[in-house]
């Protein structure tokens, strides 16, 4: 019979314990080792052990082993451990990659504003933020174009207490758009924008179904001459119904889309 040992190490020299977490779908965490931070894809068991698959905003996948202490969740050390199968699941993370707060308010509405270019800007910025815009008491409002978007600032009055973030399309250096944008300053209003003609360029080509966007010529309108490129009836309103129902996260949208929209929450909500 083998005799009792004690643990002799000294206490200050013990490792704490940390929480062990299951390794559910899309929670986003960062590997201790090498700094990379993603959202969980899978787990599997292997010969070496157990290993998780992470991806991350860009797409790119890697596998780690699921060591103890390997993970940091919200900025604190974990273990990540094999979910129970028997365990129901619920979603850790929002559509566009924030902590998830079930069962949360909506926040009653701030003063600031964030503006967009059109009704399907808006749809998309709400079918992937709307949850986080929820809580954080932010309105998103679209306008018909931004070719009085000098005035429309004007017309807000953007101050401390309410902030204004304005979400462009097609700011790109010597288009119309970024002479319009250029006009509007001040320490209460942001103005940022995309480099797609159109909000539906900012969603991956992939996700869609599609290789790419097609390049339709100067003169046509694009969203009419992109369902032509493509095959699909001529009737925009249908075709984007389409393709934001192929939005399920921010994993579906370009980088250069998600950062603007976080820029713009960031902006209206911070204190001032």
């Amino acid at each position: 019979m083998r005799s009792y040992q004690p643990d002799l190490t000294p206490p200050w020299k013990r490792s704490a314990p940390v929480p062990e977490v299951p390794a559910e779908p899309d929670l986003v965490v960062e590997e201790v080792a090498t700094g990379f931070c993603g959202a969980v894809i899978r787990c599997e068991k292997t010969a070496q052990g157990p290993t998780v698959t992470l991806e991350d905003r860009f797409g790119k996948h890697r596998v780690f082993p699921m060591e103890p202490r390997g993970f940091l969740l919200e900025g604190k050390v974990v273990t990540l451990v094999r979910p129970d199968p028997g365990a129901p699941v619920r979603p850790t993370r929002t559509a566009s990659g924030s902590v998830a707060v079930p069962g949360a308010r909506a926040r009653v509405a701030r003063a600031g504003r964030i503006y967009v270019e059109g009704r399907h800007d808006a749809e998309l910025v709400e079918r992937v933020w709307g949850d986080d815009l929820r809580i954080e008491g932010v309105v998103v409002e679209y306008l018909e174009g931004v070719d009085d978007l000098p005035a429309i600032v004007g017309e807000f009055g953007p101050g401390p207490d309410a902030r204004l973030g304005v979400l462009v399309d097609h700011l790109v250096p010597g288009s119309k758009e970024s002479r319009i944008a250029a006009q509007v300053t001040g320490d209460h209003v942001l103005v940022v924008g995309h480099p797609y003609i159109d909000v539906w360029e900012a969603v991956k080509p992939s996700s869609v179904g599609i290789d790419a966007w097609p390049v339709v010529p100067r003169g046509q309108d694009w969203k009419t001459g992109v369902c032509r490129a493509l095959g699909w009836p001529e009737n925009t309103g249908a075709a984007w119904q389409h393709i934001l129902s192929k939005v399920r996260s921010y994993k579906d949208l370009e980088p250069q889309l998600l950062g603007r929209v976080e820029e713009l929450i960031d902006f209206v909500t911070v204190p001032d």
